[in-house]
């Protein structure tokens, strides 16, 4: 009498095969992913340089000045001294604890996970 089995599964050969197949997809995906977390943090960066010059020209204004500081909380992103009345909170992680924006001048903001690190901003925002 003949036993009826079956074979089901896969060999090492088809494993091996996805396996490889997987690691070709993940080296495509993964710097992919990195660029495209580089570019929204330029772009958050760039939108929190906006609206700290927005803050320091309406508070210049006000208060008849021609110079603001800013001072940054690296590890929460809050903002402290003259400016925190109008603008709270920025992005986390900057490297510049101290941002001096001027009505004719440019000031920069720095972060670590951004292409050259530093940016220039005009006192309007706009990336210099």
């Amino acid at each position: 009498m003949h036993k009826n089995t079956s074979k089901k599964g896969f060999t090492l050969v088809e494993i091996m095969i996805v396996v490889v197949i997987i690691g070709l997809l993940a080296a495509m995906a993964i710097p992919a992913f990195q660029k495209v977390r580089e570019s929204s943090r330029g772009s958050a960066m760039d939108n929190d340089a906006r609206q700290l010059a927005s803050a320091a020209q309406q508070y210049m204004l006000e208060n008849n000045l021609t110079t603001v500081t800013a001072t940054l909380a690296t590890t929460t992103g809050l903002i402290t001294g003259d400016l925190s009345a109008y603008v709270s909170q920025v992005g986390k992680g900057y490297t510049s604890t101290s941002v001096v924006i001027t009505a004719a001048g440019t000031f920069s903001l720095a972060h670590p996970q951004v292409a050259g690190g530093t940016s220039d901003y005009s006192a309007e925002g706009q990336k210099q």
